[in-house]
């Protein structure tokens, strides 16, 4: 008795631990409609069924059969070549399709809660499942369902919604914001297969099946051997011999979190995974197995038993077990839909980590809802870091915003949500007024698109906007330097600006619009801020009193800018100059011509104007003194590239300095262009600017000009004016024409100061002298090698 009693109570024991184990997850345990998906008609056994799985599509021999309302070869060309460039977004469909369902009996309980039912079917949710043997994917949904007349009437028409019907219905009592269960884009499933059934219940009908290949008719017929669903809709589709790649686990989980990550209801995928299972469990069980099916099988001796058991514990072993079951793919929430003030800062900062796919957290965000002809809502974030490549790839790069309609994916490649400049903003825009059903590929035209990027880029520029008012902030004079969170908040933007100043500044060429607000954020070093970056606001508030333009300069480094002659005059003065060293500065200050009624003026080109009324009466009677040589000196020069020469206003210490006209190319911009490896040379020489001459009547270089100019006006210093003006050129950023002529007049200078006779032609080299040095190298090299043979033979010996 006691033998039977031990064998008895381990085999209970063993068998319970398996069930604990396997009997979840046991594919061939699965509940059945009130908890799963059906993997197929179980009870179905007559020959109709057999050739549907098998292959052959035969409709059901009970079936009623009908035609399609349109001309099918027509759909089909309409849906699939059409608007259906991309397979995937059956998936998205389907899913969308059942979430509206799930939507609908939810709203439908809110009045009469014996629509949801009780247990599994008020669990609102959908399901996937495969079956790579039959090749067939099933989707479900636990949603309003289906009547047939609804079978007919919504599949069998094309372009006819279920929702669209429900919708008009229910908002003549209330805003009800959802989206077709049923219509054209149910007919995107024939981009993957070649045969479909839709079984359906409604709590006001029977249970339904439609089945259709799209040849041009459908059947339907009441659903009496099939798995009852209890309420809802499950999708069967037979995939095509080149579309099994949607059979994959991998495949789907893809699709789900590209398209449907948002969706309200849960997702899920009965999938396979791997787990490490205890090694004795599974050898104990076959143990038992075989001591019940044998009674005259010896048992062993209980201490060798429990000497076995303590080994075993001592050294747990595992192997393992493929398990079955649900897999939740979007477990990410709708963030956009709740309200800002019940969400925290670190709830938006895992779901832009979710979004973009990083553990970076943002600059900034902003959650926010817009109301009126187009309504949407909507997340947007700041990253805190560049991509490696986005100014490289600056008109390549593909906006970082994914659309929604209704929290249903439709692309994150939309150029005209939002302009290029602000591609690298992140978030979700989730649109209740963008069409869903027809073109969903085809939206970029939709007007409400205009309305929604004008109000994105509002919303952006205003979330940098704060980032720059935190840091002019923290620097007023009479802010809480002790405060760490302001400090904090006040080194975001100087991030943001080194991250994506480029980009800005590409704003303003391109968003005339936008063009001030976009201004109003650039940052840059002038002679008065130091090592530290100013805004234009900043530099505007410290101007001199009577000061009507803002001062610029550009060029290579800030070393360069800060001792160039152009500046001169203005330091002097007193006058702030903005350094921009950055070469796009240069285009930017070709479209940004005032800020805040104040005009830009770049310290090198002409017209400079200091609004000194002094200084204009002193010019005014240096011109007139040096009337005479300005004259002498244009036709001394003799180069059609030279327009003027001039008194100049804005030099101290230089001689004499180049500057371009006013709408020209700067010397600095000119260096630009010629950087250019595919530039046009033909632009480059009309867009040069004219050159004009400055010169600084008050240098002692200039006034000995005009000395000698005046001692013999028939035969002026020529020479002398040519080679100031070419050493001007090289000082204001300009290249000489004939380096060589130029490097022949300075050698001149130098043997005048020298007091060279004669000319600077070079004596012959002596051939003879050559032959010598030749004969002494020969030799010197010969005792070398009698050296290293001598070393060698020691080191032998």
């Amino acid at each position: 008795m006691g033998r039977s009693y031990r064998i008895c109570l381990a085999a209970a024991c063993l068998a319970l631990t398996a069930c604990n184990v396997h009997c979840a997850v046991d594919l061939n345990d699965m509940p059945l409609a009130d908890e799963t998906i059906s993997a197929g008609h179980g009870k179905e056994t007559d020959v109709g069924i057999a050739d549907r799985e098998g292959g052959e599509h035969a409709f059901r021999g009970n079936s009623e059969k009908f035609e399609f309302q349109a001309e099918v070869n027509r759909l089909m060309d309409i849906l699939i070549n059409s608007l259906y460039s991309n397979k995937d977004v059956f998936l998205r469909e389907l899913i969308s399709n059942s979430a509206d369902a799930l939507d609908k009996i939810r709203f439908l309980s809110l009045t009469d809660k014996s629509q949801l039912g009780m247990g599994n079917d008020a669990d609102l949710d959908i399901r996937m499942s495969i079956d790579k043997e039959q090749r067939t994917l099933t989707i479900r949904d636990k949603g309003v369902g289906m009547t047939k007349a609804d079978l007919k009437n919504n599949l069998g028409t094309i372009a006819k919604s279920g929702t669209s019907a429900f919708l008009e219905q229910m908002q003549k009592g209330g805003d009800v914001n959802l989206i077709g269960q049923f219509g054209v884009g149910f007919y995107s499933v024939y981009l993957v297969a070649d045969y479909v059934e839709v079984t359906s219940k409604h709590n006001d009908d029977k249970q339904y099946v439609w089945e259709s290949n799209a040849s041009g008719g459908y059947a339907i017929s009441e659903d009496t051997e099939g798995e009852q669903l209890g309420r809802g809709t499950q999708i069967k589709l037979f995939l095509k011999e080149e579309t099994q790649e949607y059979l994959e686990e991998a495949k789907l989980k893809e699709l789900v979190e590209k398209y449907s990550e948002f969706i309200n209801f849960p997702i899920y995928l009965y999938a396979s995974k791997e787990v490490d299972v205890p090694a004795d469990e599974a050898a104990d069980a076959e143990a038992v197995e075989s001591e019940v099916s044998d009674e005259d099988e010896e048992v062993a001796d209980d201490e060798d038993v429990e000497d076995e058991e303590e080994e075993e514990e001592a050294a747990p072993k595992t192997v393992k077990e493929t398990q079955w079951g649900w897999e939740l793919l979007n477990d990410n929430k709708a963030l956009w839909l709740r309200s800002a003030n019940d969400i925290d800062e670190e709830e938006y900062d895992k779901f832009f980590q979710a979004i973009s796919k990083t553990t970076d957290k943002p600059l900034a965000y902003s959650h926010f809802k817009a109301e009126g002809d187009v309504e949407f809502k909507s997340i947007l974030f700041i990253p805190g870091k560049a991509p490696y490549d986005f100014m490289n790839n600056y008109y390549q790069n593909k906006p970082s915003l994914k659309l929604y309609v209704r929290r249903v994916f439709i692309s994150d490649d939309f150029e005209e949500l939002i302009p290029k400049y602000l591609s690298f903003v992140q978030g979700i825009v989730d649109s209740d007024t963008l069409p869903l059903q027809v073109s969903r590929e085809n939206l970029q035209q939709h007007a409400a698109l205009k309305t929604i990027k004008k109000k994105l880029v509002r919303k952006a520029l205003d979330m940098i906007r704060k980032l720059a008012d935190a840091e002019t902030d923290f620097e007023a004079e009479d802010a809480d330097k002790n405060d760490a969170e302001a400090a904090e908040d006040a080194k975001k933007y100087s991030t943001f600006w080194k991250e994506f100043g480029k980009a800005i500044k590409l704003g303003i060429i391109e968003d005339v619009q936008n063009r001030q607000r976009l201004a109003k954020l650039m940052r840059f070093e002038t002679s008065k801020s130091g090592a530290r970056e100013i805004g234009l606001d900043a530099y505007i508030a410290n101007m001199k009193e009577g000061q009507k333009s803002i001062y610029y300069l550009a060029g290579e480094t800030k070393e360069e800018l800060e001792n160039s002659p152009f500046s001169e005059q203005l330091l002097e003065k007193g006058y702030e100059i903005i350094y921009f060293t950055d070469p796009v500065d240069e285009y930017v200050m070709q479209n940004l011509m005032e800020y805040d009624d104040f005009k830009f003026q770049s310290a090198s080109k002409e017209d400079l104007k200091l609004g000194d009324k002094d200084a204009k009466k002193e010019n005014k009677r240096l011109k007139e003194e040096f009337r005479g040589v300005v004259t002498w000196w244009k036709a001394a020069l003799a180069d059609p590239e030279v327009e003027n020469v001039k008194i100049s206003t804005r030099l101290a210490s230089t001689p004499c300095v180049v500057v371009t006209s006013k709408y020209g190319w700067s010397a600095n911009m000119e260096r630009i262009m010629r950087a250019q490896a595919l530039g046009d040379a033909e632009r480059q020489s009309y867009m040069k600017g004219k050159r004009i001459l400055e010169i600084n009547p008050r240098h002692p270089l200039i006034q000995q000009v005009k000395v000698k100019f005046e001692a013999d006006p028939e035969n002026g210093p020529n020479a002398l004016a040519k080679i100031l003006y070419e050493t001007a050129l090289l000082e204001s950023g300009f290249q000489v024409k004939s380096p060589k002529a130029f490097n022949s007049r300075i050698y001149t200078l130098i043997k005048d100061a020298m007091d060279l006779k004669g000319d600077l032609t070079v004596s012959p080299q002596d051939d003879s002298i050559e032959e010598d040095d030749e004969a002494e190298d020969l030799d010197a090299a010969d005792q070398d090698a009698d050296v290293n043979n001598e070393s060698l033979d020691r080191e032998e010996l």
